[in-house]
């Protein structure tokens, strides 16, 4: 998970550990040259010390080249590093094409590589420790771009908002191959594990057996289906479910709907109108953690239509660089709540900053 994205900061901080160990092994070899030059005068300074008539200072003086250039050494081999803005521009432009070429928007590599330059720059680090307090500024940059919306718990937020005979609805919307039907149920599943109950809208009554595989998936969680026939009207079918979903008291109703492009017009027009009937406490969005750069576009299109509470990012176990996942969370105010990660049921990992910072570095 997050491969390239891993790849791209590791080579950044090792890049500016070895330049800081470079300039610190220059300083250190000039000081010592320094101090040989200094231990040829030691005649000088004993007759300086007669003239004054203190031998005993003129003793010291013959040890204290060789005292002094230990210390010395000593000194700049632990002493504390302040960052300077020429030791750093160079390779953060790198780690901006870099972010880039790992899916990473340009706006958003641009904006995160400034906010990690505001960071180090000026910062005074143990030069024994360069590459943990580099790292530990990373982090800390990823963390605020990261960790800047609140998660949603779908499974949390049912138990919370569902009542007596009105239950949860969550609409599923995106492009099409992007995985929604796989991510309800589950979706499904995690709700039937935590006890709760859901019926699936069939909605997607345009796709080539979506409305199969959705029954499939409904028959193996042994939860209710609502279907029609394809090119029935999917508003009609969702607003069905919630209606069976009322009479038999089950908490949540998940809805399917056909894979739309964010540029088919006609295909948006149907969507604002499934959730002009159905109402919806959660939109969510599922796309590709794959596409790329055009997912961010597709997210903000989709927002610009519905107003989406949550995206979901799936197939990051096919080598997704991880990038636009930054991206989606510095241009929008969208949370990201899950990582899809293959085809099982539990292949669905809940969104948490802490552990994608710590996998990436």
């Amino acid at each position: 998970m997050f491969e390239s994205l891993k790849k791209k900061i590791s080579s950044f901080v090792n890049s500016f550990k070895e330049k800081e160990e470079e300039r610190i092994e220059k300083e250190v070899k000039e000081e010592v040259k320094k101090e040989e030059k200094e231990e040829t005068k030691p005649e000088e300074a004993k007759k300086e010390a007669e003239k004054k008539g203190e031998e005993k200072k003129s003793e010291e003086a013959k040890i204290k080249p060789s005292v002094s250039a230990t210390t010395k050494i000593k000194g700049f081999i632990f002493k504390k590093v302040k960052i300077r803005e020429e030791d750093i521009s160079d390779m953060l432009e790198q780690l901006k094409l870099s972010l880039i070429e790992s899916d990473v928007n340009y706006d958003v590599a641009e904006k995160f590589t400034e906010n990690l330059r505001k960071i180090i720059v000026g910062m005074e680090v143990d030069s024994k420790d360069i590459e943990k307090e580099i790292n530990d500024a990373v982090k800390k940059a990823l963390l605020e771009t990261l960790a800047r919306q609140t998660n949603i718990d779908i499974v949390k937020f049912v138990k919370e908002n569902r009542k007596e005979g009105e239950p949860v609805r969550i609409l599923f919307l995106g492009p099409n191959g992007a995985g929604k039907t796989t991510t309800i149920a589950k979706i499904a599943k995690m709700l039937k594990d935590a006890g709760m109950t859901c019926t699936l809208s069939a909605s997607d009554t345009f796709r080539a057996a979506a409305i199969e595989q959705l029954a499939m998936h409904a028959e193996k969680l042994s939860v209710p289906i609502i279907k029609g026939r394809y090119g029935s009207d999917p508003a009609s079918i969702a607003y069905d479910a919630i209606a069976y979903s009322r009479a038999h008291k089950i908490d949540a109703v998940l809805i399917d709907t056909a894979g739309r492009q964010e540029t088919n017009k006609s295909l948006i027009e149907e969507m604002k109108k499934i959730t002009r009937v159905t109402n919806p406490q959660l939109k969510i969005f599922v796309g590709e953690s794959i596409a790329g750069n055009a997912l961010l576009e597709q997210v903000k299109e989709f927002d610009e239509a519905v107003k989406l509470d949550g995206v979901i990012l799936t197939k990051l176990d096919c080598d997704a660089k991880g990038g636009n996942t930054l991206s989606i969370l510095s241009e929008t105010n969208i949370p990201v709540l899950y990582f899809g990660t293959g085809e099982g049921y539990e292949k669905l990992v809940p969104y948490n900053p802490e552990e994608i910072v710590n996998n990436i570095i």
